[in-house]
C-alpha cells in the first residue's frame, strides 16, 4: 500500500489527505459490520470513505450511506473517492461534528473511533485528532448514536481491548446491550489485539467468536479470509 492509496476489487481509495490511512481495523469494519435490514448507515469519522465504501459495495441499492468526518481535508478526499466510486448516489458525506450533527434517524451506526488518550504522540496534529477521544469520546459516540438511531437501530464498532469495559458501560448507560463480540486475533495462538462489537436496544445473550488473521502455518484465517476476500485484489 502507498501513500496515494489502495486499490480494491471495485474501487480506489486515496487518502493522502487524511490523518488515517486504510488500515486493517477499518476493512474488518466494513466486511464485518451486520447491516442486516438496514436502509441508512451512518459511518461516523469515515475519514476516506473506505468504510461506506465497503458498505455501499455489500448492500442492497436501496440502502443509503452517509459518512460523517469532522476532518475537512479527509472529508473532502473522502467525497472524491465517493465520486469515483460507482455508487457516488448510495453515498454522501457530510463533514462535520457528531456532536452536533443532525439527520432523520438511521437503521445502524458504524464507527472506527478515536481510543487513545491525550499524550501519546502520533506525528501531527490532524493524526492526533483523529486518535486521541478528545475528539469524540466512547460516552458521546453512545449519547449521541441513541439520538441518531431508529427505536430499533444498532451500533457496531472496532476497538482495541482496553476499551472494552469502557464501552460495554456506556453502551449500558444509553440502554445498548452486546449482540456479538468478534476477538481479533492477530496471530494464531495470541491474544485478542481487537474487537469488533455489535450493540442493540434489546437485551440478549451475546455470541462470542473469533477471527484469526495469520494461522501458526502463516496462511490467513478462513473467516478472515472469508470477510474480505471480496474487497482484496489478490485474495
Amino acid at each position: 500500500m502507498s501513500s496515494r492509496g489502495f486499490t480494491f476489487k471495485q474501487f480506489h481509495i486515496n487518502h493522502d489527505r487524511c490523518a488515517m490511512k486504510v488500515g486493517t481495523d477499518g476493512i474488518l469494519l466494513g466486511a464485518w459490520a451486520p447491516t442486516g435490514s438496514a436502509r441508512r448507515i451512518l459511518d461516523v469519522g469515515t475519514g476516506s470513505g473506505l468504510v461506506a465504501l465497503m458498505l455501499a459495495q455489500r448492500s442492497d441499492p436501496e440502502v443509503t450511506i452517509v459518512g460523517l468526518e469532522l476532518d475537512e481535508a479527509a472529508a473532502e478526499q473522502a467525497a472524491d473517492n465517493v465520486a469515483a466510486s460507482p455508487w457516488p448516489r448510495k453515498v454522501a458525506i457530510a463533514q462535520g461534528a457528531l456532536q452536533q450533527y443532525a439527520a432523520p434517524p438511521f437503521d445502524l451506526i458504524v464507527s472506527n473511533p478515536p481510543y487513545f488518550g491525550h499524550g501519546q504522540p502520533f506525528g501531527s496534529a490532524a493524526r492526533a485528532d483523529a486518535r486521541h477521544t478528545g475528539s469524540l469520546t466512547l460516552a458521546e459516540l453512545f449519547r449521541h448514536g441513541k439520538r441518531l438511531l431508529t427505536g430499533e437501530g444498532s451500533l457496531a464498532l472496532v476497538l482495541p481491548v482496553q476499551a472494552l469495559a469502557e464501552a460495554i458501560s456506556q453502551a449500558s448507560s444509553n440502554g445498548f446491550h452486546l449482540r456479538e463480540r468478534q476477538d481479533v486475533i492477530t496471530r494464531e495462538g495470541k491474544p485478542a489485539a481487537r474487537f469488533l462489537l455489535h450493540f442493540c436496544r434489546v437485551k440478549c445473550c451475546h455470541i462470542t467468536k473469533s477471527i484469526i488473521i495469520n494461522t501458526e502455518n502463516n496462511t490467513y484465517g478462513d473467516t478472515y479470509k472469508g470477510l474480505v476476500a471480496p474487497y482484496y485484489l489478490k485474495m
